[in-house]
């Protein structure tokens, strides 16, 4: 048996905070590398091809003409996204902001009414949520078609009855016409939209604790004022994610607007999304993605204008 004593084994370091981190991000990467994949696949490289193809003249084709950028001449030259002869920019502009406002604003409003309503006991209610949800059930190109038929001059069963209860003389070519068009079209958008937006404020009114109205009701706040300064405010966060999911379907709702506007041509009732579908088959993708590249930063102004109002994330007092 030896007399050297043996020296204890060092302990090992420990790792430091940001060694922490980092194997953590490690650990967690294969996990997030299939979603950030599909990010870069879909929106990123795609959002990238846009503005790139924007600075490259095309024919109607698709062909690229010169190797050699054009710079913004796709978006303000002769025959560029926004100065284009005969297209009333002006009022396309107009009515793209009167399509996000009016269809978001109508959806939100009657989504609170009938959410209030739906949250409410009483018998059928499981079945009345149920039907609410078939407008969101059925595909949007589906709720367009129908609508466009119904309306249809002819045989049209809305015009039929329209004749009929004696609301109008005579049927009326709705979908000829690039302002009724509009208008319908404005309709079917909030029609489409109610059903998710309905359910998304109905999950934020199921989350308002009932104690605190309780305890409003006993100070003596009236409905109103419960709702005003109680619900209304527990439910900004509800409100909007639900608005600014509308706001960007809205701004895609190319088909409600395709299958209702039967007007060719540079029309007063394009909105800035069926303007670029027109220029995409008339002067292909170079103009056309200029006009989405404009279009996107349009959304993201409205986007940030909303969140500038609303403050969604400031808390309640």
């Amino acid at each position: 048996m030896s007399t050297t004593d043996t020296l204890p084994r060092a302990a090992k370091p420990r790792p430091t905070a940001q060694a922490l981190r980092r194997q953590e991000a490690l650990r967690a990467l294969p996990w997030v590398t299939p979603t950030l994949a599909l990010i870069v696949g879909v929106v990123l490289f795609p959002a990238g091809l846009m503005v790139y193809t924007s600075f490259f003249k095309y024919n109607n084709k698709g062909i690229r003409k010169s190797d050699e950028p054009v710079g913004l001449d796709n978006y303000i030259g002769p025959a560029g996204a926004l100065t284009f002869p005969g297209v009333p920019i002006d009022r396309i502009l107009l009515n793209t902001v009167l399509w996000v406002v009016v269809v978001v604003l109508f959806t939100v409003l009657l989504s609170l009414l009938i959410a209030q309503f739906l949250n409410k006991p009483f018998r059928g209610r499981k079945l009345l949520r149920l039907f609410i949800i078939l407008p969101w059930a059925c595909s949007v190109v589906m709720t367009a078609t129908v609508f466009r038929y119904g309306l249809q001059e002819n045989v049209g069963l809305f015009n039929r009855l329209l004749v009929d209860t004696g609301i109008l003389e005579q049927s009326r070519a709705w979908t000829k016409d690039p302002t009724s068009a509009f208008w319908i079209a404005v309709f079917v958008a909030i029609y489409v939209s109610l059903p998710f937006t309905t359910y998304t404020i109905l999950a934020g009114l199921q989350a308002v604790p009932t104690d605190v109205l309780e305890a409003a009701h006993v100070d003596g706040a009236s409905v109103p004022q419960r709702y005003w300064h109680i619900v209304l405010p527990l439910l900004r966060p509800a409100i909007a994610v639900a608005a600014l999911i509308n706001i960007i379907n809205v701004f895609n709702s190319l088909p409600i607007l395709r299958l209702l506007q039967e007007t060719p041509g540079y029309h007063t009732g394009h909105i800035t999304t069926t303007l670029m579908y027109e220029y995409q088959r008339a002067l292909g993708p170079g103009v056309s993605s200029a006009l989405s590249v404009l279009n996107f930063l349009f959304c993201l102004v409205i986007i940030a204008i909303y969140l500038a109002v609303v403050q969604p994330t400031k808390e309640v007092a």
